[in-house]
């Protein structure tokens, strides 16, 4: 499972983050303080870094400048909106940034596209007689190949990464379009329906009413 350290002194936030990780299938691991997260990011190890600014002992800036530990991306989330603490951050090596507040769902939306830029998934995933390799584009049902669209291979890949997780339409449109996207939500039941009888998934993704679809676990 993909472990995610969450650098938070505000309780209440904290808990938040971790809920909205949980949600994306992910392990929160919850650190209130600049020293003990650095020493954690130093000698642990994770797949990415939700990094507050104003932190006790050690500020969010201080840590990422002063870490030799660079294998794990960072996001820093901050209530510092000048631009130039947003410049700052990214210079010094962070994937993203966002303000405080910020929407559950903007958050996870990050997450997922920086952990896809950065490669944090596999290459290959198999999900009963379906293969998807990621690196070829190239998807397999019964070892014959499936012509998908791009957005339909995205669309396939996210399920089989979230497989039992209800997902609504919103945050698919968010981690697979974009979290600016603002097009109709009608787009992702159109390629819910191409999967379905491409790839013969009709009584595996299925649809929860008021909500978004899950893909369930194939039979072993």
């Amino acid at each position: 499972m993909i472990k995610i350290l969450i650098v938070e002194d505000d309780p209440n936030i904290a808990k938040l983050v971790e809920a909205t990780v949980a949600i994306g299938g992910y392990e929160g691991i919850v650190c209130n303080n600049g020293a003990e997260a650095f020493e954690k990011i130093e000698h642990e190890s994770y797949d990415l870094i939700l990094l507050d600014v104003m932190l006790p002992d050690m500020d969010g800036f201080e840590i990422v400048q002063k870490r030799t530990n660079k294998d794990a991306p960072v996001i820093f989330i901050t209530a510092k909106q000048e631009l130039t603490d947003k410049v700052k951050g990214l210079r010094l090596g962070a994937e993203d940034y966002i303000v405080k507040p910020f929407e559950a769902m903007e958050l996870l939306a990050r997450i997922e596209v920086i952990l896809r830029r950065v490669k944090r998934t596999e290459n290959t995933y198999f999900y009963g007689n379906i293969s998807v390799n990621v690196e070829e584009h190239t998807c397999k049902c019964d070892g014959v190949e499936v012509y998908l669209t791009p957005k339909e291979f995205e669309v396939l890949v996210f399920f089989i990464q979230h497989k039992d997780v209800a997902i609504s339409r919103d945050r698919l449109l968010a981690a697979v379009w974009g979290f600016e996207y603002e097009g109709e939500t009608r787009t992702i039941d159109i390629h819910i329906q191409q999967l379905r009888k491409k790839l013969n998934l009709k009584d595996k993704l299925v649809t929860i009413p008021k909500l978004g679809y899950r893909l369930e676990s194939a039979k072993e």
